[in-house]
């Protein structure tokens, strides 16, 4: 497990050390930043197999320096960190392309799982995935993070992508949240309490559905999961 290299950018002392000290006894590799200034010069220099990323931070705070990175398409897996109770700073957040988020103060050991099942689901290869997804007048390009509602272009994060790419690979059932942590995040179980599927969903519905109020595109089978509507 050694060799991962990891950038972790919070500018309150007390945490980043704590948070060195926590991933380079596991093993990890790692490099902080204390601004955003500083977390885009790091990321522009160095390869990193994950970036843990604190949102308020001085200069450039890291809603920014998410959307740079992602802008200049880095696929590199970010971890935000973000306030209690802070729902709209977790959806935009998800929406510039952040993967997954942990709320302060927060436990250890589960910042930890989550940047390794993060690290886990970027290193799985892409084979088995579907070039494209129709579903009527939606069609989603996965390889160019694409996708078109009738004459409305728009583009989809990563972490989007997967979602829609797993549900097609099983469209045929209903797929449960808890294997879309274990499955598409990489969590080694569903025991994490979190709403990151549930908010990704929301986000996506925005996205490929023309009334995402009443979803014909990803439905929600109560009690059980989601599933992709039926060709039209």
């Amino acid at each position: 497990m050694d060799g991962r290299r990891l950038l972790v950018v919070d500018d309150e002392p007390a945490i980043l050390q704590g948070l060195v000290d926590s991933f380079t006894v596991r093993g990890f590799e790692v490099e902080t930043a204390v601004d955003g200034r500083g977390a885009l010069e790091r990321a522009g220099l160095a390869t990193y197999h994950a970036i843990v990323l604190d949102l308020m931070l001085p200069h450039i705070d890291g809603f920014e320096v998410c959307r740079r990175l992602r802008a200049d398409g880095s696929r590199t897996p970010i971890l935000m960190l973000t306030a209690r109770g802070a729902e709209d700073d977790k959806i935009e957040g998800l929406e510039i392309g952040a993967d997954d988020y942990v709320t302060k103060p927060f436990s250890v050991r589960e910042l930890v799982a989550r940047v390794e099942a993060l690290i886990r689901r970027a290193a799985l290869p892409a084979d088995g995935e579907p070039g494209t997804i129709v579903l009527g007048d939606l069609t989603i390009d996965i390889a160019r993070l694409e996708g078109r509602l009738g004459d409305r272009p728009f583009t989809l994060t990563p972490r989007e992508v997967e979602i829609l790419a797993y549900l097609s690979r099983h469209r045929d059932r209903v797929v449960r949240r808890d294997e879309l942590l274990t499955e598409v995040w990489g969590y080694p179980s569903a025991t994490i309490e979190t709403r990151t599927v549930d908010i990704h969903m929301a986000k996506l519905r925005k996205k490929v559905e023309r009334d995402p109020a009443h979803p014909t595109v990803i439905l929600t089978v109560r009690g059980e999961g989601y599933m992709l509507g039926r060709e039209r």
